[in-house]
């Protein structure tokens, strides 16, 4: 058939069957992503004669003699529409999957559209921006630009440079025309010249039981399927056990996890994989395979998972196995007490006690999980993934296939988001099994349903507070029990419990705290990282009994905070944790200032209206070390070459590293080039997690940068027989007193040891061996109409200590994305398991991500400090904002029914039932 696509004719034939998402990316039109493959996203949005569509849920024969425009096609040549230079110049987007689909719906909405927008565009989702941005970016386009509304900066945190590119300033990611257009490549979107461009296809075949042993499988049928080049199972999988979690120190992690396994421990894990041709022939091939299973014995329940006679899902498994007690399904436990506990409570005029259960959410990261394998020249295995830890995953890979390091390379493009669910192994390792066995390229990408099934999950966590406290309102004991469900495999459980369980509880002052925590096996869907790393979870309980605290007390809930907070000083609970900075204070004064002062919508009449607020406090990098090495190189041309080795997955820190470069050198970003996410651009990183983009990579290049610098001059000076304090960067070279020394004549003086084929090279580390402390303080005004259960947030306002802020607007967009993250777990957002353990909505249709209407504008608030550990006194601020959305919205719903949510999410059902006394 004939169509056109972005004004140029097209002939192609499509497969029966076959949508138009995937004729037109396997015609190179790669601006048309893949986010659900149900027509519920909109990241495959295109315009077909003009009308937008989800071309994802179009038949390919329905394109014959029509046009077709997607975002690369919406403006002639590299120009850009009007709504993508908005979304482009207003921060529109964070990982970017999103944009190009967005900005074609975006494209045919007039005037007119504007008061229905949320409704327009609801069929386009944004995981990353909370949606103000691109909210903004729509009406600029329209209507011309809006006035700016924050965030809010402190006097102390305007740009200190001179430099329009240099930190401090809100610059726009040097990638942003070409994610717009779509043109920016993601991990599938390769050129057709890519030696893995035609790469075979893998498909898996997955388990129907919750727990059985396959005692036969019989692959004979699958492999005759015409296009299928192999078939492997548990018999051709590596024996090593291993983590799909990836840490700095891979002993952080359980051991529990084959490649392939002849027992299968949740619905949906992994059984075989099929290699083939085609996606047809993979699809046929794994329908074929026969598997013959004895059915084992299940358990769903945490609780009943660790009494004595439960079925064990791990029992060989030992402490070296790093699985703390197999024999009772525990991957991992705390247990402590400081003071006497027993004792303060019973001495406590004034006691409250409460049990909070959270539920499993999905990350929903647009971009699925994926990589594509191939051997490169030199026959080395090349992983090209859409991982958050290129590095951690190279190291694995290495150690499970018992290659030498140097012979594996992993590196990422640009990830279409992340929120921690890509710190996981998910599909390098089956991918490099292919790879390996047939030497071709191989590709393998997760569907959405995938995602649900397959992919890890928050932990749900039910945990139990108590709290005892004065008549006035002091502190005097803290008491926690936790239970987590760590799901079939221990992933994440053993870091998510000791994290969920450390800035929670240090962030005031108790005299006397015991903890008792269990992680436990169940043969649900496995947990794993997410943002906020537990914290979220068991800062839900503490911020609600601090609330009901409050209540009893009858004092202001901002107040109490403030009797009870931590200070500089006190110790603040581990060994590599110091006081940078502090900000709480400004947080809780920044964020009561803005609730008081209201600015929100009204109430519909007839609806309750409550307030409520949370606060959190994180460290500003991961415990135990993070590591990244960086280098910064001069080229003869004057043009600054950097490499770092964090991955870019919406959490802006390229643009970052960019700013710092641009501030050292006083360079302009047409200057630098940033090579990043490979583990060969430099020799280790332990990966974006954490929030350590800033705090680590940033803080190792903006060592590289000033070493260059510094050596530059030192090359100038003796060059000209100056002082090398004398000589200052100028727009040829180095200036000296004598004459200025160029680009050139620097790098042809340097030592031969100090070059690289690329120019003058130097290097920064950053070990990560000290850890500061953030906050944030979230303050919500709610209406709740007790008829429907339904909850409408009239104001959100969110006070933030990140340090001296490198990117306002990005910075802001963080905070505004974690809240919105947080909005959709506390009102939205479940992961549904049915009796049998399988997911009972594993798609975006059943599952509610937050769309346009159901985010309000987050007001964003930042403290005024400087830290003393980050580059420019910079801290983290990419998981923190989540944590304390859910408690702020469960205490508001509480102020307002005069009834206290226990149960996350508190849907319409669930707070209808308080409404009406139901429990």
């Amino acid at each position: 058939m004939r169509f056109v696509v972005d004004g140029s004719d097209v002939h192609a034939q499509p497969r029966p069957g076959q949508c138009l998402r995937t004729l037109l990316r396997e015609t190179g039109h790669t601006a048309v992503k893949k986010g659900c493959d149900a027509g519920d996203c909109g990241a495959c949005s295109v315009l077909l004669d003009g009308t937008p569509v989800h071309s994802c849920i179009v038949p390919a024969v329905r394109a014959d003699g029509r046009s077709v425009t997607t975002a690369a096609g919406l403006a002639p040549g590299d120009e850009l529409h009007p709504v993508q230079e908005a979304l482009a110049g207003g921060f529109g987007f964070q990982c970017g999957f999103c944009t190009p689909g967005m900005s074609v719906t975006a494209s045919t909405l007039c005037e007119s559209d504007l008061p229905d927008l949320d409704r327009r565009m609801k069929g386009n989702l944004c995981r990353c921006t909370g949606y103000r941005p691109i909210r903004e970016a729509i009406t600029a386009s329209v209507l011309g630009p809006v006035r700016e509304t924050g965030p809010t900066l402190r006097p102390a945190q305007e740009p200190t440079t001179g430099n329009a590119h240099g930190v401090g300033r809100s610059v726009a990611p040097e990638a942003a025309s070409r994610i717009v257009q779509g043109r920016e490549p993601f991990t599938f979107d390769l050129p057709p010249d890519h030696p893995a461009a035609r790469a075979l296809v893998l498909r898996v075949v997955t388990s129907p039981h919750a727990h059985a042993r396959i005692v036969g499988i019989d692959t004979a049928e699958a492999e005759a399927v015409p296009g299928v080049v192999a078939v492997y199972t548990h018999l051709d999988a590596p024996r090593g056990r291993y983590s799909t979690g990836r840490h700095e120190h891979r002993e952080d992690d359980p051991d529990d996890t084959r490649l392939l396994d002849d027992v299968v421990r949740h619905v949906g894990q992994r059984v075989a994989a099929v290699v083939a041709e085609s996606t047809e022939a993979a699809d046929a091939a794994r329908r074929l395979v026969r598997v013959d299973y004895e059915p084992l014995p299940a358990v769903f329940d945490p609780e009943a998972a660790r009494r004595p006679g439960a079925p064990l899902l791990h029992a060989e498994r030992t402490p070296a196995d790093r699985v703390h007690e197999a024999h009772r399904n525990v991957v991992a436990a705390v247990h402590t007490e400081t003071g006497d506990v027993d004792a303060a409570l019973a001495a406590s005029p004034v006691r409250v006690h409460g049990t909070w259960q959270t539920q499993r959410v999905t990350h929903a990261q647009l971009e699925t999980h994926g990589s594509i394998g191939w051997l490169d020249d030199d026959g080395r295995l090349v992983i090209r993934s859409s991982t958050q830890v290129p590095f951690l995953t190279r190291d694995e890979l290495a150690r499970l296939f018992d290659l030498p390091r140097d012979r594996v390379r992993v590196h990422a493009a640009r990830l279409g988001g992340g929120f921690g669910g890509k710190q996981e192994m998910f599909t390098e390792d089956l991918v490099a099994l292919a790879v390996l066995r047939t030497g071709r390229p191989v590709a393998y990408e997760f569907s959405r349903t995938d995602e649900f099934q397959r992919a890890a999950v928050r932990h749900p966590m039910r945990v139990s507070v108590t709290l005892g406290a004065t008549d006035d309102g002091i502190l005097t004991a803290l008491e926690i029990d936790l239970l987590s469900d760590a799901g079939a495999y221990g992933n994440h459980s053993r870091g998510v419990l000791f994290h969920s369980l450390a800035e929670s509880t240090a962030i005031y002052r108790f005299p006397a705290k015991r903890i008792d925590a269990e992680a436990v096996y169940t043969n649900n869907v496995p947990s794993g990282a997410f943002r906020g790393y537990g914290l979220g979870q068991v800062i839900l309980g503490v911020e609600s009994a601090m609330d009901l605290l409050a209540e009893r007390l009858g004092m202001d809930p901002f107040e109490l905070r403030r009797r009870n907070a931590v200070v500089v000083g006190d110790d603040p609970g581990h060994h590599d944790l110091v006081w940078g900075s502090y900000g709480f204070d400004q947080c809780l004064d920044l964020a009561e200032g803005a609730l008081r002062r209201g600015n929100g919508a009204t109430a519909p009449e007839g609806w309750l209206v409550g307030e409520g607020m949370a606060a959190a406090m994180i460290a500003t990098m991961a415990p135990f070390g993070h590591i990244a090495h960086t280098t910064a190189t001069l080229r003869p041309d004057g043009t600054f070459l950097l490499h770092a080795g964090t991955a870019e997955f919406g959490n802006g820190t390229t643009t970052v590293l960019r700013q710092i470069a641009a501030s050292v050198f006083d360079a302009g970003f047409d200057r630098l080039e940033l090579r990043h996410g490979d583990t060969d651009a430099v020799s280790h990183d332990t990966g974006a997690f954490a929030s350590a983009g800033i705090t680590v990579a940033g803080k190792a290049l903006h060592a590289a940068c000033l070493a260059l610098h510094r050596r530059m001059r030192q090359i100038a000076a003796a060059v000209t027989q100056t002082d090398p304090d004398a000589g200052e960067l100028a727009g040829g070279g180095v200036q000296t007193p004598v004459r200025t020394v160029s680009w050139r004549e620097i790098v042809a003086a340097a030592d031969p040891d100090e070059l690289s084929p690329e120019g003058l090279t130097t290097d920064g580390s950053e070990f990560g061996d000290q850890r500061s402390l953030a906050f944030n303080v979230h303050a919500v005004r709610v209406a709740v109409d007790p008829e429907t259960g339904t909850v409408r947030i009239l104001q959100s306002v969110q006070a933030a200590d990140a340090g001296v802020v490198l990117n306002p607007a990005q910075c802001r967009g963080q905070v505004e994305g974690g809240a919105a993250q947080g909005i959709g777990s506390a009102l939205y957002e479940e992961v549904l398991a049915a009796e049998d353990g399988s997911i009972a909505n594993p798609v975006f249709r059943q599952y509610r991500v937050p769309q346009f209407a159901d985010v309000p504008d987050t007001e964003v608030l930042f403290a005024e400090t400087s830290d003393s550990l980050g580059p420019f006194g910079a801290k983290s601020m990419s998981e923190s904002p989540y944590n304390p959305v859910a408690p702020a919205i469960g205490n508001a719903i509480a102020r307002a029914l005069g009834v206290r949510p226990y149960e996350q999410p508190f849907t319409r059902e669930r707070v209808w039932r308080l409404a009406r006394g139901l429990g």
